[in-house]
Formats: structure tokens, sequence, C-alpha cells
């Protein structure tokens, strides 16, 4: 049984157009993926530097107490040979 022409045409073209939008769709389906993955990787590296700077201010503060403590233990330890000897 012969197959109309203009059907194998239309079906030639159709494949045609298939493989030739491929490498396009594959092209953006890479983008897609690599700008989702660059865009966590941005959002992980700015919230771990605001986590670094939340430790690294707790870390002064405790720091700044202890000398703080360390002074008024001195002061306390003279205070306290003063009046013994005095």
């Amino acid at each position: 049984m012969p197959v109309n022409e203009s059907i194998t045409d239309s079906i030639t073209q159709t494949n045609t157009k298939v493989l030739g939008d491929t490498p396009a769709s594959a092209m953006g389906n890479l983008f897609m993926s690599s700008s989702q993955a660059l865009g966590t990787s941005a959002y992980g590296g700015a919230n771990d530097q605001q986590q670094a700077q939340i430790v690294m201010q707790a870390a002064t503060v405790q720091a700044v107490n202890s000398m703080m403590a360390i002074g008024a233990a001195v002061i306390g330890r003279a205070s306290e040979e003063i009046l013994e000897k005095g």
C-alpha cells in the first residue's frame, strides 16, 4: 500500500525538528542546573560568613569578659593583701 509523499515528508520534517531542538534543550537544562547550583553555593557561602561572624563576636565578648574578670581579681587580691598588712 503506497503512502502519500506529503505524509512521509511531514514525518521527516518533524523528526528533523526534534533532532535539531535536542542540543538547545540539553544546553538549556545544563544552564538551569548550573545556575541553581551556583545560587545555592552563593547562599551557603553568605550563610557561613554570617555564622562565622556571630562566633567571632561571641569569642570577642568572652575574651573581654575574661580580661575584665582578671583585672577585678587582681584588684581584689591586692586589696586583700593591703587589708591584711594594714
